[in-house]
């Protein structure tokens, strides 16, 4: 059993039957007072991001996770099934606790958060940036430039609808930032 003083981010623990992550913390020694560690805390279960207080020296649970490697190949009456890179082992995954499932295309590497005792899959994370090509959008106009900031629905070949910059034309592939699901670059 760990204490508040070994709180980090990233780290995993076990609070009111849920699991969270710490997202961001901050130690605090007021003049008058005990000592206490101020956290933001986001579910692994339901996403929701909670805001929580523990006294200096509080008992936490920590959950040991793994992170391992898979590749996204094709949805099913049970979920989303990837398969582990390097074991040929199959997974299926729930689509709720995937995030930006929107960008996933067949093939997709990505990396899967594992509760090592329970072998149950908390969560998937896409690589920071994804590849993929424009199927449909509005002709751009000439003298449309880069350096304008007006920006244009654009849908990419997984369905995906996201904003891009009025120069990119059908059949360009471009760079997505799937932290913000922003446009990053057009790549040749």
């Amino acid at each position: 059993m760990a204490t508040t003083a070994d709180i980090r981010n990233g780290l995993c623990i076990e609070f009111n039957n849920d699991l969270f992550s710490i997202v961001q913390f901050q130690h605090v020694k007021p003049g008058k007072g005990p000592a206490f560690v101020r956290t933001k805390m986001k579910s692994l279960t339901t996403g929701r991001v909670i805001d929580n207080t523990f006294s200096s020296g509080h008992k936490i649970d920590v959950v040991r996770i793994e992170r391992r490697p898979y590749q996204y190949l094709y949805k099913d009456i049970s979920g989303q099934v990837f398969m582990h890179r390097e074991t040929y082992e199959q997974v299926s995954v729930e689509e709720k606790i995937i995030d930006n499932f929107d960008l996933f295309s067949e093939g997709q590497e990505v990396d899967i958060m594992f509760h090592a005792e329970k072998e149950l899959p908390l969560e998937v994370i896409l690589p920071p940036f994804v590849i993929a090509e424009v199927t449909y959008t509005e002709p751009g106009l000439r003298g449309d430039t880069s350096s304008t900031n007006s920006l244009k629905a654009a849908t990419i070949s997984t369905g995906a609808i996201v904003q891009v910059p009025l120069f990119i034309n059908q059949g360009d592939k471009i760079k997505i930032d799937t932290r913000d699901r922003s446009y990053s670059e057009r790549v040749k």
